[in-house]
């Protein structure tokens, strides 16, 4: 078995290398190729379906639990603001720049690392199966979710994203609606009681106003926002309707069908969403991979982001290296010693977690 500061430099170099390979969104085509490289220069088996790729540890038993490690090897685009080369790795100062090095190159790379330090290990009370998954910026059909149905039940999962090696135990839910109000078309010279636009006053009003009874206490309340306002194409035309979107941040005390059900009962007006599948996640500050890392010193907080998290079933924590706020950024970076840290807090939490 290769030692761990081994094992930190080739998951650079990997990294190193999916910087220089676009992978946007459903063009993960070379970013898969060179994960599958390192799994074959690993020997160690793998599959894949579309551009996600995923392993099983060597001693697999199927009446052991089993523990996934996940990240993402897709990117957004580059914004305008870039004046290094997105897609050349480059290290100065200690920092790793380029496209997808802190969201979520780092956190991949040092979760395959990881997972090739406990491949091979013996008498594991727990299998581990790691995803490098596909689509995760644009939460599509053919990403993580696409790949349980080949995996086992999941007991509980780590989904490596920037969190500064801090445990996010819980992660806030997206439901996004498309809100139409309905209304009367006419000349706007004439008297019109039934203004669409006019009628959609009380229902940004009620979506700006209401309160879930329900706070978490990691991920507080509930939050709605309207973010959207189309209505009308010509100064002298009261449109047929006017159309909002809603963006909905899902605590944990809630599911997605929960909240739709709410806003439909008060709120005059079509309401459609656009996904039901991104529900808020969380995972028990008592659970045993959140103690192995409290153990080590690290804090626990809630995510007001989304991640792959939204699709799993089973418990599930948020962490890995690199800063949240880096992430979409010009000229995104990652510090080269976060990817070290990195996985060498990965490999002391699942020790001591596998320990238990």
């Amino acid at each position: 078995m290769k030692n761990t500061a081994t094992l930190t430099q080739e998951a650079i170099a990997l990294l190193k290398s999916l910087i220089e390979a676009p992978s946007f969104s459903s063009e993960e085509e070379q970013t898969a190729l060179l994960i599958e490289n390192w799994f074959t220069q690993n020997n160690i088996p793998f599959e894949r379906e579309n551009n996600n790729i995923w392993a099983f540890n060597q001693h697999f038993d199927t009446s052991k639990p089993t523990l996934l490690l996940n990240s993402h090897h897709d990117t957004v685009r580059p914004n305008q603001g870039y004046t290094n080369d997105p897609f050349e790795a480059i290290v100065k100062d200690g920092k790793l720049f380029g496209l997808g090095s802190n969201d979520a190159g780092g956190c991949l790379v040092s979760l395959i690392a990881t997972f090739t330090h406990f491949y091979a290990n013996e008498n594991l009370p727990y299998n581990i199966v790691i995803v490098a998954s596909a689509e995760e910026e644009s939460s599509g059909k053919n990403g993580l979710n696409s790949v349980l149905k080949h995996l086992p039940e999941l007991d509980c999962a780590i989904v490596g994203e920037p969190t500064l090696m801090q445990l996010a135990v819980a992660e806030k839910g997206l439901l996004v609606l498309d809100v139409v109000v309905k209304g009367t078309a006419s000349h706007a010279a004439h008297h019109n009681h039934d203004n669409p636009i006019y009628n959609a006053m009380p229902v940004i009003e009620w979506f700006k106003t209401f309160q879930f009874d329900k706070i978490s206490e990691v991920l507080g309340p509930v939050k709605m926002t309207v973010t959207q306002v189309t209505a009308g194409k010509q100064h002298n035309v009261v449109p047929a309707e006017c159309h909002l979107v809603v963006d909905i941040r899902v605590n944990d005390c809630y599911n997605n069908t929960e909240i739709l059900e709410t806003v439909r009962a008060n709120v005059n007006a079509e309401v459609t969403p656009r996904s039901m599948h991104l529900n808020a996640s969380s995972i028990p500050v008592t659970h045993g991979l959140v103690q192995a890392g409290i153990a080590l010193g690290r804090t626990t907080y809630g995510s007001p982001t989304l991640s792959d998290q939204s699709v799993l079933y089973c418990k599930s924590l948020k962490l890995g290296p690199g800063e949240s706020l880096r992430s979409h950024s010009a000229d995104e970076f990652i510090y080269v010693n976060e990817i070290e840290e990195g996985i060498d807090l990965y490999i002391k939490i699942l020790g001591d977690f596998l320990k238990q």
